[in-house]
């Protein structure tokens, strides 16, 4: 009976796919709104819903750990995971708010090349995330980890050329100060899903 009343360890698991499907939610819109630069109040709406509703899967997460006697990972670990992949959603709602804030219209292949990459992590998160319930998949898991270490360097490339060709072509003063700002925003969402990535190879490499 004991056993019985003891909160399951795959749900540990289920919230973070739970999560994680909802950054590649986030990272699809997030890369919509870089291509386009359309409809950016219902676009940033439609990320601010996505992180409230992630908001909600990571209390539930720390309510769990605070419940289970016996948990599958290091409870450190477990909070820093969920904790760090809703740090990557928190960015992709600045991004779009800041979109909307500052009234930006016109976006440039640039945008649409660091909106890609994010949209890109997000998938590579939701993948390492899927297989971490069983170790055998390691290997797997490590590969989905280095993909997101090469898409992070892919953004620093792609937001120093941007910002080099913003400061170079750029006349209008506002305008350069608020594409700085998205340009460095974007890439941050890269940077947090590489913080993701390293989370899980520690925990790859401890528990396999």
């Amino acid at each position: 009976m004991f056993g019985r009343l003891m909160p399951k360890e795959a749900q540990f698991f289920d919230l973070f796919n739970e999560h994680a499907e909802l950054i590649v939610q986030g990272g699809r819109e997030l890369a919509a709104l870089m291509a386009a630069g359309d409809d950016i109040q219902r676009r940033a709406y439609a990320i601010e819903t996505i992180e409230k509703k992630a908001d909600r899967v990571t209390q539930t997460t720390i309510e769990l750990l605070h419940k289970t006697f016996i948990t599958p990972l290091d409870r450190d670990e477990i909070h820093r995971l969920i904790t760090r992949m809703d740090d990557v959603l928190d960015l992709m709602e600045d991004v779009s708010q800041s979109m909307f804030l500052y009234d930006i219209r016109t976006l440039t292949p640039e945008t649409r090349k660091l909106g890609e990459v994010c949209e890109a992590c997000a998938l590579q998160v939701k993948n390492a995330v899927r297989m971490l319930s069983n170790m055998s998949n390691a290997a797997q898991i490590l590969k989905a980890c280095e993909e997101i270490d090469r898409l992070e360097s892919e953004a620093d490339h792609v937001e120093r050329a941007a910002l080099a060709k913003l400061f170079r072509d750029e006349t209008d003063v506002k305008h350069l100060i608020k594409m700085k700002a998205i340009y460095e925003l974007l890439e941050t969402v890269t940077d947090r899903c590489e913080d993701v990535a390293n989370i899980i190879e520690g925990i790859v490499l401890e528990n396999s």
